[in-house]
């Protein structure tokens, strides 16, 4: 019979309960934006009482989960880089060098010596002091071969060698070349995520597209500009030995080294060895301080790795100078006075505090593997977003009005009920938003305006079946519950079809797709609970209390 059990009732009411303290957040949205902005800066810096007072505009013990808004309705910048994946061939070419270098020692008495000589982009190429061991050599160089990681190419090598005379070339294989093209992206994808992250921007797209595309979106960026600044730095920061200084930027360097100028002196430039001792990849941790003398610094520690090399490099050449270079520029060129065994310092220049304090989050990130080449940028501006965003109250209210006249006119009270539940549906699916954190776009209006639409959908399934068995059944109370019975199979199949159809939207698409679908899933969901459960509910009870005999529909 028509029966719901108390604790039913609870748990369905509960559930509204929470909707409507889970979604309230998002009516006073400046108030709690600037509460939340203001707690993470507190925690960031420090108290302040401007920020605590922008901390009070909101009750620390209500949720203050928001929607956030994308980037077509936030406003922000559009980006998309191409990641120029060859450069990374030469540097692998570079770091291989004293490994080379190093295996072919032991074959002095019979390659003679060696030494590196010019070579194609990406090749690295090294002539011995006797032609007639180069067969010796070659195989010692292909004995420095690794196997690669590979489903498509099981047993590839990374490194080819190949001989001319008294001349070793060697390059990275085909397989290696697409290996590394994959981790080179995938770096970059990570690396700028960090940077951006750093920054506190909220909800931002970084997706890659393609073989070497990513795709990046932050809303509430002032400008494209202003993105590129964060994330287009390379902050490659290397430990090279110097080999000479001078004025001259087309002074000779030599095979293995490079010409670079200072980044504090104008005119002095530095001619390095281009295989560092170590490198940015291997620091832990890099923060902003202050030298001796109390001027902006950037404090670095090395891994354990860095750390031996950084120990080594230090205890073997004490009075030499060595650069800090970031960048293919020389931050400083000390002296080593003594044995440096922590794997720690301090890089000192010409910073403000703000210049070390963003370089210090650049060298935390890491280095970007390889150059970005951006081949869109769009700045989108908040007035845009908010003509989408009222544009859209626009839609949803002409809807939400017609719907809730339409229902009212077609079933009367019980369209009344649906009209209240369909008020509910539409607040569970912002308290939905809210808790998952999800991003609203324009296509997610879309998306609710067309949840509002479907949303009474189960209801009319319900209505017009409780219509038919009002005909055969004994009395309303039976109509009633087998009107839901009944119904309850159709409204699931069109239900979970829909779902699929969000979720495959979501699993496949990106951006704007994605959220339209996310707005769509959340909607059938909350709407299938709302016209099961809660209409179903309101009408028990008032059933309950008035006890007709007859009913209208």
């Amino acid at each position: 019979m028509l029966h719901i059990d108390t604790w039913k009732r609870a748990l369905i009411w509960l559930v509204c309960l929470a909707g409507l303290v889970f979604a309230m957040p998002n009516v006073f949205y400046t108030k709690v934006e600037g509460h939340n902005d203001a707690l993470a800066a507190i925690e960031k810096t420090g108290e302040t009482p401007d920020l605590r007072e922008k901390a009070g505009q909101w009750p620390e013990w209500l949720p203050s989960n928001l929607v956030n808004l994308g980037l077509d309705l936030r406003g922000g910048a559009h980006l998309l880089a191409e990641v120029q994946v060859q450069e990374v061939y030469q540097t692998r070419m570079d770091a291989l060098w004293p490994v080379v270098r190093d295996a072919l020692k032991g074959d002095r008495d019979t390659i003679g010596g060696v030494q590196r000589v010019n070579a194609p982009e990406g090749e690295l190429q090294v002539r011995i002091g006797k032609p007639e061991g180069i067969e010796q050599a070659l195989a010692t160089v292909r004995g420095l071969a690794e196997p690669i990681q590979s489903l498509s190419t099981p047993g590839a090598k990374d490194i080819e060698a190949s001989a001319n005379g008294d001349v070793i070339s060697i390059r990275l294989t085909e397989a290696e070349k697409l290996a590394s093209d994959d981790r080179t992206v995938r770096q970059a994808l990570e690396i700028i995520r960090r940077r951006i992250d750093a920054v506190g921007t909220r909800e931002p797209t970084i997706q890659r597209q393609g073989d070497n595309r990513i795709l990046i979106q932050v809303p509430g960026v002032g400008s494209a500009t202003e993105l590129k600044s964060i994330i287009g730095t390379t902050a490659r920061l290397t430990f090279n030995p110097v080999v000479s200084r001078g004025s001259d930027p087309e002074a000779r360097a030599g095979v293995g080294n490079a010409v670079i100028p200072s980044m504090d002196e104008q005119g002095l430039y530095y001619t390095i060895e281009t295989s560092p001792v170590v490198s940015g990849d291997e620091l832990v941790d890099a923060q902003p301080s202050f030298d001796q003398n109390g001027r902006p610094a950037v404090s670095f520690r090395f891994d354990t790795t860095g750390a031996r090399k950084f120990g080594d490099y230090t205890r073997d050449n004490i009075g030499q100078p060595f650069a800090i270079v970031l960048d293919n520029e020389v931050i400083s060129a000390p002296v080593i006075q003594s044995h440096i065994p922590g794997g720690s310092g301090i890089i000192t220049g010409n910073f403000t505090v703000e210049e070390s304090t963003n370089l210090a989050v650049l060298l935390r990130a890491g280095a970007l593997p390889a150059e970005l080449n951006f081949l869109e940028e769009r700045t989108i501006g908040p007035e845009l977003g908010q003509d989408s965003i009222e544009a859209g109250k626009v839609a949803t209210a002409v809807a939400f009005a017609a719907v809730l006249l339409f229902m009212f006119l077609s079933y009367g009270l019980f369209g009344l009920f649906a009209n209240i539940a369909l008020i509910l549906n539409i607040v569970l699916m912002f308290a939905a938003l809210s808790v998952l954190g999800a991003t609203l776009t324009l296509p997610g209006i879309a998306g609710i305006v067309l949840t509002v639409g479907m949303a009474v959908d189960a209801n009319v399934l319900i209505f017009e079946r409780i219509r038919e068995e009002l005909k055969t059944a004994k009395g309303p109370a039976r109509a009633i519950t087998l009107g839901y019975e009944r119904a309850l199979s159709a409204i699931i199949d069109a239900n979970i079809t829909t779902f699929i159809t969000a979720v495959i939207l979501f699993v496949m698409g990106s951006g704007p797709v994605r959220g339209f679908a996310i707005t769509l899933g959340l909607g059938i969901l909350t709407s299938v609970f709302t016209a099961i459960f809660v209409t179903r509910l309101m009408i028990v009870i008032w059933f309950e209390r008035r006890r007709p005999k007859t009913i209208e529909v």
